[in-house]
């Protein structure tokens, strides 16, 4: 049947239904969830609706995105059923009683696209088994399976369980986070948006091209022992929910909640030597030493030690 979403049955859809019954509890942060078939940008309309009062909880999913995008305007697409495309509204300035969450200040929303990198990777790690990790501040790497039509050298042997920063070389991207502020009338209650992509099922045809010239991949191409993308996006949510309650209840302190652990202890920047490309299109090179209680990466250089809040990473060893 021409159109029909049931036609690959290597993609087969998401149902709504069931993922609302799984997700929307009375005790889970998650108050609302939209399946698109297809949609523009699900960030736009996460975003749009925060700028129309939708409370904080929204998940917005779309089977196929036309105008996803990534970060500096990138594009960000697959094709349907091929992946998750899937963001999130979150009011981190709001206090809700209820739930002992203070408001939390602006300068540590920098965490947000950090916290979902970690539910992210935890996620992948439990379903998929891969070995992955995190590049700052909102790529998901995994170490793509020869086999697969998708030639990379392995991961080094020998590395300590959760040493992401010991590993080096045939590393690929398979997920990109985007975080975008929105504000409502006047500036007031300003929320932020959480756009997760992954590459689920993608062929080694149908990859996008990475201007930044870290090859992508998918979680298949990867070797993951499982592509069902419902419980991955469950699973997803599910650790979202979780470090945000963490997060929100400890006032957005990443120390204090075990965050910045949990980041430091996955990420694969930390530790490599890198290059920076900065938002005003300069850039810098250093190690990468470690990442500060507010989210950004510290950087030695030859001029001494630069903090970086945000910028494109590129790994040179």
């Amino acid at each position: 049947m021409p159109g029909s979403p049931y036609t690959d049955l290597d993609r087969p859809p998401l149902d709504a239904r069931r993922l609302r019954r799984a997700l929307i509890t009375p005790e889970s942060l998650w108050t609302r969830l939209v399946l698109h078939g297809e949609t523009g940008s699900t960030n736009a309309d996460a975003a749009e609706a925060a700028r129309a009062g939708e409370p904080e909880g929204l998940v917005v999913v779309a089977e196929r995105q036309t105008a996803g995008r990534g970060r500096r305007g990138r594009t960000w697409e697959s094709p349907a059923r091929a992946g998750l495309a899937v963001s999130v509204l979150l009011r981190p300035g709001v206090a809700v009683p209820d739930r002992d969450w203070p408001v939390v200040p602006p300068p540590r929303y920098g965490w947000l696209p950090l916290l979902a990198g970690v539910a992210l990777v935890e996620a992948v790690d439990l379903l998929a088994e891969l070995d992955s990790a995190l590049k700052w501040p909102n790529d998901l790497l995994v170490w793509p399976d020869p086999r697969n039509g998708h030639p990379s050298e392995s991961p080094p042997s020998g590395q300590p369980d959760g040493d992401a920063a010991g590993r080096a070389g045939g590393e690929a991207k398979a997920a990109g986070i985007l975080a975008e502020g929105v504000s409502g009338a006047g500036g007031a209650d300003q929320a932020v948006v959480l756009g997760l992509g992954v590459n689920v099922t993608l062929r080694a045809t149908e990859l996008p091209v990475n201007p930044t010239g870290l090859p992508a991949t998918s979680l298949r191409l990867a070797g993951a022992a499982a592509t069902d993308r419902d419980p991955l996006l469950r699973a997803l949510l599910r650790g979202i929910d979780r470090w945000y309650d963490r997060w929100r209840t400890a006032g957005g302190d990443a120390l204090a909640c075990g965050l910045h652990e949990a980041y430091v202890r996955n990420c694969a920047t930390l530790g490599r030597e890198v290059r920076v490309l900065l938002p005003a299109g300069d850039e810098l090179v250093g190690t990468a030493s470690t990442v500060d209680p507010d989210g950004q990466l510290v950087l030695t250089t030859a001029d001494g030690e630069r903090r970086i809040a945000a910028g494109d990473v590129l790994h040179l060893r």
